[in-house]
C-alpha cells in the first residue's frame, strides 16, 4: 500500500482482518461526484461537471467494483463521452500495472506503469491501497471518486443529456426495494467470497461461507418467482451488483476462494438469470473470464504456484476443448 504518498510493501490481498480474523475491506476516500451542472453530489465536493470528454475510468477487467462502472458506462452510452485505460489482470509487488497482457491498455492520460501512480498524482501524501475503479478528472488533474457504487450511480444519472435517457438503473419508484436488497446482497455474497477467500482462522471462513449460501438459495428462490431480473423485467444496479460477483464464482471463488458447497451452474434459476444478463448488448464485452482466472490465480498467498485451471467450461463465456497429447 501506499503510506504518505510511497509505495511501501509487497501486494497482499488481505487488507485488515477483525478480531475474529475475518476480511476488512478498505474504505473508499475520494468521494466527488459528477453532476449535469458540477454542483456537489452527496458527498464530496462541488466542480465536477458533466463533459464529454474530461472524464477517464481506469479499471482492471478481474474485478467485480471495476466491472460495475464498465458495464453502467455501456449502459448508459457513455463509451465516446468517458475514456478507458485497463490494467494487466495479473497482480504485481507494486499492485495493479498497465501493459501489455491480451485485453490490457497503457495508460494513455497520464502515462503511469501503476495504478499507485495515480493516486498520489492525485494526492502526493495518501496513504491507503491503490484499488480499481478510479474515476479520473483530466481537467483538474485529479480523482474524482473511487468507490465503485458511487461510479455506478453517477454514470446513471450524473451525465446528464450525454447518456441514454431510456435506461434508468435506479427508478425512484424502487429506490428503497433496490436499496434494501443490495444492503442484503453486499455483505453476505458480494464482500462474503472475500470474507471466506481471505479469512485468516476456521470460524471467519465458516460464518462467511454459510452466508453466501444462503443468500444464493434466497436469490434462487427470488428469481423462481419471478424474472428473469431481480426486478421482473426491469434490469437495475442491483442486477449489475449481483452480476459481477456470480460471474466470477465458478470460475474462481468456488474453487480458490474455498466457496465450493454449489456451483452457480446447479442453480436452475441463477443460470437463467446469468444468460439472461448477458444476453443484455453491451455486457458479455465487459466479461473476460481469461482475465478472470489470470488476476484471482495470480494472487501469491492464495496460489503460491500461479497455476490457472483450464476450466470451467462456461456455457456463453467459455469452451473448455481437450488438447491430444
Amino acid at each position: 500500500m501506499l503510506v504518505n504518498g510511497k509505495w511501501s510493501a509487497d501486494w497482499h490481498p488481505v487488507q485488515a482482518t477483525d478480531k475474529q480474523g475475518g476480511f476488512v475491506r478498505q474504505v473508499s476516500k475520494f468521494r466527488n461526484w459528477v453532476t449535469p451542472d458540477g454542483s456537489a453530489g452527496p458527498t464530496g465536493e462541488a466542480g465536477f461537471k458533466a463533459e464529454t470528454g474530461r472524464y477517464h475510468l481506469y479499471v482492471a477487467l478481474i474485478c467485480p467494483w471495476a466491472s460495475r462502472t464498465l458495464i453502467g458506462r455501456r449502459l448508459k452510452g457513455l463509451d465516446d463521452a468517458i475514456s478507458v485505460s485497463v490494467v494487466e489482470p495479473s497482480t504485481t509487488e507494486q499492485g495493479w500495472r498497465f501493459g501489455t497482457y491480451p485485453g490490457a491498455t497503457p495508460d494513455t492520460v497520464n502515462g503511469a506503469t501503476y495504478i499507485h501512480e495515480i493516486y498520489t498524482r492525485a494526492d502526493p501524501n495518501y496513504t491507503g491501497r491503490a484499488t480499481v475503479p478510479v474515476l479520473w478528472d483530466k481537467q483538474r488533474g485529479t480523482i474524482v471518486n473511487n468507490e465503485s457504487a458511487d461510479i455506478l450511480r453517477m454514470l446513471n444519472d450524473g451525465f446528464g443529456a450525454l447518456a441514454r435517457n431510456d435506461i434508468d438503473l435506479y427508478p425512484a419508484d424502487l429506490r428503497p426495494e433496490i436499496d434494501a436488497l443490495n444492503e442484503a446482497i453486499y455483505p453476505s455474497l458480494n464482500n462474503g467470497v472475500y470474507r471466506a477467500g481471505f479469512a485468516t482462522t476456521q470460524e471467519a471462513y465458516e460464518a462467511a461461507f454459510w452466508g453466501i449460501f444462503a443468500m444464493l438459495d434466497r436469490i434462487e428462490q427470488r428469481l423462481a418467482a419471478g424474472g428473469p431480473f431481480l426486478f421482473g423485467a426491469r434490469l437495475t444496479e442491483a442486477d449489475i451488483r449481483l452480476f459481477v460477483t456470480l460471474v466470477r464464482f465458478d470460475a474462481a471463488y468456488h474453487g480458490l476462494f474455498k466457496c465450493n458447497l454449489r456451483r452457480i451452474a446447479d442453480y436452475p434459476a441463477l443460470s437463467a438469470y446469468l444468460a439472461a444478463i448477458l444476453a443484455v448488448p453491451g455486457i458479455r464485452e465487459t466479461v473476460s473470464i481469461d482475465h478472470i482466472k489470470r488476476g484471482y490465480y495470480s494472487i501469491k498467498a492464495l496460489n503460491p504456484n500461479g497455476i490457472v485451471p483450464v476450466g470451467p467450461d462456461l456455457p456463453g463465456l467459455t469452451t473448455v476443448e481437450a488438447k491430444a497429447a
